[in-house]
């Protein structure tokens, strides 16, 4: 098994390519560490599919011109093409299943992250024991404007989560081998990696200090719509976290809250009714009474609510993976 994957999943990131491939080899040359380097094309519209094909070239063959400063016996470079843009949780995904390395490694194209992290990043993992190794981008050279939206998101990943990580959604990470096997990344999930880990068992994650260079080519391809987006996928990953093998749990304890609210609310307004009648005292019409109609709305959403509950109970029942658990270890 070699040293290292590197997984960098790219979008029209041309120039910044052969840069970013010719850094990685002088690290891990360095280091003495065997590696790949898997390239995840994006549907990329300008020539990055192009550029990756030659450093695949050079490096693989280590015959074209300017190989020797690339290309290293322990070396490798691999390549995915999607026919489309489909995101960066995507790319991510095909690269987890393409990698073979001991330590997995990810970061973005644009040479924002420093390939010099990668051997600290390596050796948190195999000698302090951690299952994930989060980047944590203390001094960023990006606007305010990105800058203050992200320390507001990440304090409050931090607080529905429970895991203490500064900068959630860091390109710069680095994984044992069996997180990336056991979990699946999809939609705009890459930002919640972490808690996908520790949903399937690997609870030892902790954070680096990385430097974040500023951007050297292009521009950024995330706006502020992901900000929406995160929360929205926030809110998806702490359900599945918690209620996703057992939706019951939430749908049908608060149906069941529910239809007893109602339905107490309903009794005593009848009780009431009865009592005043039998004692000659002034009385209303218990349809006549708004508080009927909200215990009868009241009712219908606690049945709802619980029927969803045994419906996805069902669902989740006939799921081919219902029964599939991360294993750490087995002899």
């Amino acid at each position: 098994m070699i040293d290292l994957s590197i997984v960098v999943p790219l979008y029209n990131e041309e120039e910044s390519l052969r840069e970013l491939a010719a850094w990685v080899g002088r690290v891990c040359r360095e280091a003495g560490l065997s590696y790949e380097l898997i390239f995840v094309d994006d549907g990329s519209t300008d020539g990055s599919w192009a550029t990756v094909e030659d450093i695949a070239a050079e490096i693989n063959t280590a015959k074209a011109t300017g190989a020797a400063e690339l290309a290293a016996s322990n070396s490798a470079v691999r390549a995915i093409k999607f026919s489309h843009n489909y995101g960066k949780a995507a790319a991510l995904y095909a690269g987890f299943e393409a990698a073979r390395g001991e330590v997995v490694v990810t970061m973005d194209a644009d040479l924002q992250d420093s390939p010099d992290e990668i051997p600290e990043l390596r050796r948190m993992i195999i000698q302090e024991g951690y299952d994930l190794v989060s980047g944590w981008k203390r001094e960023r050279h990006d606007p305010a404007a990105k800058r203050l939206p992200s320390k507001f998101y990440n304090a409050t990943v931090r607080l529905v989560s429970g895991i203490r990580l500064h900068d959630m959604n860091c390109g710069l990470k680095a994984y044992r081998r069996a997180v990336v096997k056991s979990i699946e990344v999809y939609g705009e999930m890459h930002r919640y990696i972490p808690i996908l880990a520790r949903q399937a068992g690997f609870r030892r994650i902790g954070e680096k200090v990385v430097e974040h260079r500023a951007r050297k080519y292009g521009q950024s391809k995330y706006g502020i719509e992901r900000m929406v987006k995160g929360y929205l996928d926030l809110i998806t990953v702490s359900f599945m976290s918690r209620f996703g093998r057992r939706p019951m749990y939430l749908f049908g304890g608060l149906g069941t809250l529910m239809f007893l609210a109602g339905g107490v609310t309903a009794v005593w307004l009848i009780v009431e009714k009865l009592v005043k009648q039998s004692q000659g005292l002034p009385i209303r019409g218990v349809a006549d009474q708004p508080m009927f109609y909200i215990a009868l709305v009241t009712l219908m959403l606690g049945v709802m609510l619980f029927l969803t509950g045994f419906l996805a109970e069902l669902i989740n029942r006939n799921a081919p993976d219902r029964n599939r658990y991360s294993r750490e270890k087995e002899i």
